[in-house]
């Protein structure tokens, strides 16, 4: 009984419903988030660049790929193997730029976080914006890089054997041998780029959620 009034604050209700009451929608993180993204453009495109540099080389592997198969001239085992551990190391470069921009990113908004928190946003509110920041810079990254690296790979495949190979070319999402065909890779790369933002973009949120609201709100920056 002790212990059940404990939990109970002057208002009647117990901690766990104040929390589920103040509990923002992911509308409204998804408000916020757009707005950031859309104020701070430059450091938006900054960030969704390095996404479009990696999804790019990835897509253009792919489409490289599917064009020398048309041609029949597959690409050996090695040729293959060198291809992917580049695009590995562009991926991680990638992450470390997204990880450096959004860590900036909270470093300069600990104010604002500090008001948000202040207006009653819980933890799991902060993370979630600077995951859905994260996700709309990936997904514009990742879908302009991909049509970028196919599209630059398919003009050089024209170029280096001829445009009517890409007639060949398996532009459905599976090939008739059961490989990826061109829109199946061209969502794989989207969805990498997306997912590759979000992942990296967990270490800088769960920074920003744990900020203290009145140490965020001195904060000189």
């Amino acid at each position: 009984m002790t212990r059940a009034r404990s939990n109970m604050t002057a208002f009647g209700l117990t901690r766990e419903e104040i929390r589920r009451r103040i509990r923002l929608p992911w509308s409204e993180a998804f408000r916020i988030s757009w707005r950031y993204v859309t104020i701070r453009l430059g450091r938006s495109l900054v960030t969704a660049s390095t996404v479009f540099l990696s999804v790019a080389f990835l897509m253009a592997i792919f489409t490289m790929v599917l064009a020398s198969k048309a041609a029949g001239q597959e690409l050996d085992a090695p040729t293959r193997a060198r291809y992917m551990w580049s695009v590995l190391m562009g991926f991680v470069i990638c992450s470390v730029g997204i990880i450096n921009a959004l860590l900036m990113s909270v470093t300069e908004r600990f104010r604002e976080i500090g008001t948000m928190k202040c207006l009653g946003a819980l933890d799991d509110f902060i993370v979630r914006m600077f995951l859905i920041e994260a996700a709309l810079m990936g997904l514009f990254g990742s879908l302009a890089g991909a049509l970028a690296g196919a599209l630059l790979m398919l003009m050089w495949s024209g170029l280096r054997v001829g445009f009517g190979v890409l007639g060949k070319m398996a532009w459905g999402f599976q090939s008739p041998d059961g490989s990826l065909g061109f829109l199946g890779c061209l969502v794989v790369s989207v969805v990498a780029g997306v997912v590759l933002s979000i992942v990296s973009a967990i270490v800088p949120a769960l920074r920003a959620a744990r900020l203290q609201a009145a140490d965020a709100l001195r904060t000189e920056i």
